[in-house]
């Protein structure tokens, strides 16, 4: 696995990335060799946290975790990856490393299957228009994001939606 390490507000020590590595490389039985692990550490009101996403064959895990210890918040990170990997198991099994999932799972661990029913289906045009104008639109709906073409970037689709820390995000297409 592949490791990038980002610290922000804070400078992260050789010893939390050689920490991060090991407690990480605990998933590698899950992924084939082009996996790639981005963390990300920061503090904020004298709290720890750590996000970690990791990506391998088109299949992305995002954990992130805050706690008073960096090693804490990395040690539960990877039991909520795990955890991930384990409720999709038989999705996951066929796009992950072929054997990954032979050896038997706890029945500690072994989550009820989940049925995804789509309940409203609806249709509409997307119109090219500017990113501050998707999200006017959007807050004039009352919706937590909103679909469009961006006018801006050659019709490319994209998706504004509100983050909790009260900014917005853009999601692109290629």
């Amino acid at each position: 696995m592949k490791f990038a390490f980002t610290g922000r507000k804070m400078e992260v020590s050789d010893a939390m990335k050689e920490y991060t590595r090991k407690k990480l490389s605990k998933l590698d039985r899950f992924f084939q060799n082009d996996a790639e692990a981005q963390v990300t550490y920061r503090t904020e009101r004298g709290r720890d946290t750590v996000e970690v996403t990791v990506k391998s064959a088109n299949m992305y895990f995002r954990a992130q975790e805050t706690a008073n210890d960096v090693y804490a918040a990395i040690d539960s990170i990877v039991d909520l990856i795990e955890r991930q990997i384990r409720k999709n198991k038989t999705r996951l099994e066929k796009r992950l490393r072929s054997g990954a999932f032979e050896q038997p799972v706890a029945a500690s661990w072994v989550e009820p299957e989940e049925t995804f029913e789509v309940v409203r289906r609806k249709r509409f045009a997307l119109k090219p228009m500017a990113v501050e104008e998707a999200i006017l639109q959007m807050n004039l709906l009352g919706h937590s994001f909103y679909a469009f073409k961006n006018a801006e970037d050659e019709n490319r689709y994209c998706v504004v939606y509100s983050r909790n820390d009260g900014g917005y995000g853009l999601i692109e297409s290629d």
